[in-house]
Formats: structure tokens, C-alpha cells, sequence
């Protein structure tokens, strides 16, 4: 699978851009601030439909635009699609294949696949327990493109109970009773635990495949590391050692019930789960510690590079190979992580990479090279 050509109209700093491209690596070069990150932004953009930058489409149509468009043409098995995302703002946006409109704007995730290095990927080590989950859903809806609908689903029910809870909270302190309201949590703890079951069960399954590929993406890029060193485990609020998780997320949620009145906040879910990260430190044969707090700088660029590596893997194993995109990243390295993340994704069937000067851009990256500078994309010859 590869990018053919890349149309955008007002995204980022881009009234209009067109860029042809090709199988193999491409590398886009350009000082900060340039615009070459928005290039491959808007390809990864169309994979997963959220940006790897930012949480919300404002930030990505032009200043004083009202829509943006990326369009691309993707070739997969010698057969060429047009893919396009209408970004508006404030309105629901629209996605098209070939011109046709599809019903629904989500049905266009996963078409292009797409699997991003960036500077932002040491959180997935160092941040929030956030950052993770949604490491795992994107890599999750990128598998099984469904998944898009039932976390909309999730996070709808969320959002309504916790609303709920919130007003629940809210009357008791001012000693009023709400029998309506207690009938009503009722049902949303139904409804939360059919889809947040699912979810659950689909994190499980997908850390469970995802494990070996981590193993040994880490002896790769790691100095002296076994793939025995690093390990993921996925730590639920809900039981997952039952045969019915419905049941096992119904009872977490009533035993938890006071602490959610007391808070007004639900406590149980994917929502409040972590994927566990750790490490054997260096000389130590058994011992495992979190590799957030316990690693050193090099050793969470490591794991975190594990992390994208393992996913490009996996998705590689389902018969599928998606695009790498290399954003920045390599200034972020020493040269030995350089050379080795190099040599293990040259042979991907296409590559983008994004570099503030040439320099940058390991020798095994070599390729077609365009020059990103005042808003103008060059070819270099």
C-alpha cells in the first residue's frame, strides 16, 4: 500500500498544495515551522481520522478558512482509490471514496493504514495513562475498523452516566431524593457495561498479540537488550479471568457504586484502565520495573520505538503493509537508534520521513527528497 498523490485545500498552512509521490522513501526536507509535518499529518489524518498533534479538526483548517480537504490516492494490490475527508469545523464532517459519499464519515478509517514515529512518543512512556489508552484504540480501529463505532458508542454512554452521577451528587448534597434518576442509572450501567465489555475484550486480545511483537522490536533497537527484557500488560478495573465479562463488569460497577456516588464520576471501565509498561533493568536477569519513573531517557526512546515498531509488525502479519511516517524523529536519536530504526523499516513499501536538514535522514532512508519552504513544496533534484 502506498500514497500515489496528495491533494490538500486550507489544511494546516496549505491553501493548496499537490504532491505527487511514490513506493519506497520519500523524505521531506524544510526548517521548523515550514509546514512538512503538515504534509504527512494529513496522510496519517486520513488512516485514523484524529491527528497525532493535536485533540480536535479546528487546529488543522487554515486561519480564516471554514473547511479543509485532504484528498490522496492510495494504491494497494495495483488498484488506485481516492480517498477524501472534508474537515468542518463545528459540523459533521464527510468522507468520499472515489467521489461517492460514504454514509458515514467513520467508514473511511482504516482504508490507508497508516503507522507514525514521532517526538510526541515519548508520552506514550512518560505521559498519561491516556496516552496509552489511546495508543491501543487507534491501533485497535486500524485492525478491526469497527471498533471506531463501538468507541464512539463507549464514550457516549460514558459521558451521559457521568452526567448523571454528577446530578445524582449534586442532590444528595442538597438532601433532596431522585428515585428517577436512580432508574435512570440503571440503564446506563447496562448500556456501559455491554459495550465497555467489548472494548475490554478487544484491548485484551489485541495486548496479547501485540506482546511478542514488543519483545522483539526492543532487542532490535536497544543496545545489548533481549526481547525478554521488555514486557506490556494490560491492567483492567473489571476481572477479565471470567467467561462472562458483562457479568464480572456489572459486579465491578456495584461494588463500586458509593465511591461513584460520592464522587459523581464513574470508576470502572477502559476508560480508567492501563497498559502496564516495564523493564529489566541493564545487568538484570529477572527483576522488571515501570519504565515510567525507573528508565533512562534512552532507554523509554527505546521502548517507545518498540511500541510503533511492534504495531507496524502486527499489522503486517494481518497481510496488510501500511505506511511508515518518520516525523522528526531522527532528530530525537543518537546515531547507533538512527541506523538501527533505519535498517528495520527501509524495506516498508513506502516510507515518508520529515527532517529538518539532509543531514538528518540516515543513508539507508536515501530516496526521493522534496524541499518544504515558505509554503512551497519542491521537488529536489
Amino acid at each position: 500500500m502506498h500514497v500515489a498523490h496528495l491533494s490538500l485545500h486550507d489544511f494546516r498552512s496549505y491553501a493548496t498544495v499537490e504532491v505527487p509521490l511514490e513506493a519506497g522513501v520519500t523524505s521531506f526536507i524544510g526548517r521548523n515551522g515550514q509546514g512538512k509535518t503538515n504534509l504527512v499529518e494529513a496522510i496519517d489524518y486520513l488512516s485514523r481520522l484524529s491527528s497525532h498533534r493535536v485533540a480536535t479538526d479546528a487546529p488543522l483548517v487554515r486561519h480564516g478558512a471554514e473547511q479543509a480537504v485532504v484528498r490522496a490516492a492510495v494504491v494497494k494490490e495495483g488498484r488506485t482509490a481516492v480517498l477524501e475527508v472534508e474537515l468542518n469545523p463545528g459540523r459533521a464532517n464527510r468522507a468520499r471514496v472515489n467521489k461517492a459519499t460514504l454514509p458515514r464519515t467513520r467508514d473511511l478509517v482504516g482504508l490507508v493504514r497508516t503507522v507514525i514515529f514521532s517526538p510526541e512518543d515519548l508520552t506514550l512512556v512518560k505521559g498519561d495513562p491516556s496516552d496509552r489508552r489511546r495508543f491501543l484504540d487507534d491501533l485497535l480501529v486500524l485492525r478491526t475498523p469497527r471498533i471506531a463505532g463501538l468507541r464512539a458508542d463507549y464514550d457516549r454512554v460514558l459521558k451521559q452516566r457521568n452526567s448523571l452521577l454528577k446530578t445524582m451528587l449534586g442532590a444528595r448534597r442538597a438532601r433532596r431524593d431522585d428515585e428517577y434518576a436512580a432508574s435512570t442509572l440503571a440503564v446506563w450501567d447496562e448500556q456501559l457495561a455491554q459495550h465497555g465489555s467489548e472494548l475490554l475484550a478487544a484491548r485484551v486480545a489485541l495486548v496479547d498479540d501485540l506482546r511478542p511483537y514488543v519483545g522483539k522490536a526492543y532487542e532490535a533497537v536497544a543496545r545489548g537488550a533481549s526481547r525478554e527484557d521488555a514486557e506490556i500488560e494490560y491492567v483492567p478495573t473489571v476481572p477479565t479471568d471470567t467467561g462472562d465479562l458483562v457479568t464480572a463488569f456489572t459486579d465491578a460497577i456495584a461494588a463500586r457504586r458509593k465511591g461513584e456516588l460520592d464522587r459523581g464520576l464513574t470508576l470502572v471501565g477502559p476508560h480508567r484502565d492501563e497498559l502496564a509498561l516495564t523493564l529489566a533493568p541493564a545487568g538484570t536477569a529477572t527483576e522488571k520495573l515501570p519504565v515510567k519513573g525507573y528508565a533512562s531517557h534512552g532507554e523509554s526512546w527505546s521502548f517507545a520505538l518498540a511500541l510503533r515498531l511492534a504495531s507496524y509488525d502486527l499489522l503486517r502479519s494481518d497481510g496488510d503493509d501500511p505506511i511508515l511516517i518518520l516525523d522528526d524523529v531522527f532528530a530525537e536519536l543518537d546515531t547507533e537508534r538512527r541506523a538501527q530504526l533505519a535498517e528495520l523499516v527501509a524495506g516498508a513499501e513506502q516510507v515518508l520521513v520529515t527532517a529538518a536538514v539532509p543531514a538528518d535522514v540516515p543513508a539507508a532512508l536515501a530516496g526521493a527528497r522534496y524541499v518544504v519552504a515558505g509554503g512551497e513544496v519542491t521537488r529536489d533534484a
